[in-house]
């Protein structure tokens, strides 16, 4: 009998000796990042390489050849609608992203086959959804890891940034916002409750549109919350009418929104009324 427990133990030990893993951190650890960019979701999946003292542009990563832009797997890019990155059109959908490093410009390079393992074994141009051509830009600091970010966030554009050693590249994104949020406000104004006036009232405001659209909006939506005042609604009520040379209701709304943000202690709005009121010079 303990013969037999002896060898069942010396087998359950083998086979869990076979069956264990080690797990080693990755020398170019893997990624993922998610940006918002007005209405559109952008996701990007990449492996960040280290310089680890290597020269990188011109070295380890030549001139002029095909780069899979970071390491590992290809990167890919997905966005959710349909965008423009560096003027060209493109379709909504998932991306490899290659590039072409050059000492004073890059191609960029949104290839439709995004499963790749590096670059593709044989490279097929009716693939290639787009390319851009973007400026290197030299940067003061070393960057160890390369990076990809996203900067010069607005509603309807940003920049993807690419980093690594002392080189940043930026390729321009645009989205279509204003188209969506336009279409939007069509819809819903033919029977609007408060917070569509004063949703579509503070678009306006933000991206420089009509402003006596946004005026006529504003004052609807205070209105229909008359009973129920909202200090936030008259806050943006009186910057609009300040934005539209009413200074004596913009004052008027400032004031009353600030006597409501006291009395709900919000610190917040009651030091932007305050600041604005002496702006105006109501105190």
């Amino acid at each position: 009998m303990k013969k037999l427990i002896f060898a069942f133990c010396c087998v359950l030990l083998a086979g869990m000796t076979m069956n264990a893993q080690i797990e080693t951190p990755q020398p170019s650890p893997f990624a993922k990042m998610e940006q918002k960019v007005g209405l559109t979701d952008v996701h990007v999946e990449y492996s960040r390489p280290g310089a680890k003292g290597r020269t990188i542009f011109g070295n380890l990563v030549p001139m002029g050849k095909l780069w899979r832009t970071g390491a590992n797997a290809n990167t890919k890019i997905t966005f959710s609608n349909d965008v423009k990155v560096g003027g060209k059109d493109l379709k909504k959908g998932t991306y490899a992203l290659y590039s072409k490093p050059n000492k004073t410009s890059w191609e960029v390079i949104f290839y439709a086959d995004a499963n790749n393992w590096g670059t593709p074994r044989e490279w097929d141009e009716s693939k290639v959804a787009a390319t851009v051509t973007a400026q290197v830009q030299e940067i003061p600091a070393m960057i160890e890891n390369f990076t990809i970010m996203f900067d010069n966030l607005k509603n309807d554009s940003a920049e993807l940034g690419i980093m690594w050693e002392k080189t940043y590249v930026g390729v321009k994104l645009e989205v279509p916002t204003d188209k969506a949020v336009t279409a939007s406000i069509d819809r819903v104004m033919s029977g609007p409750g408060p917070n569509d006036f004063y949703s579509s009232a503070v678009y306006y405001l933000e991206s420089g549109k009509d402003i006596n659209k946004a005026m006529k909006w504003i004052d609807k939506a205070v209105a229909m919350t008359e009973e129920k005042p909202r200090f936030w609604y008259l806050r943006q009520q009186s910057l609009i009418h300040a934005k539209a040379g009413k200074k004596k209701t913009a004052i008027a709304a400032a004031k009353k929104s600030l006597e409501l943000a006291e009395k709900a202690k919000n610190a917040d709005y009651v030091k932007l009324n305050t600041d604005s009121l002496k702006e105006w010079g109501a105190i």
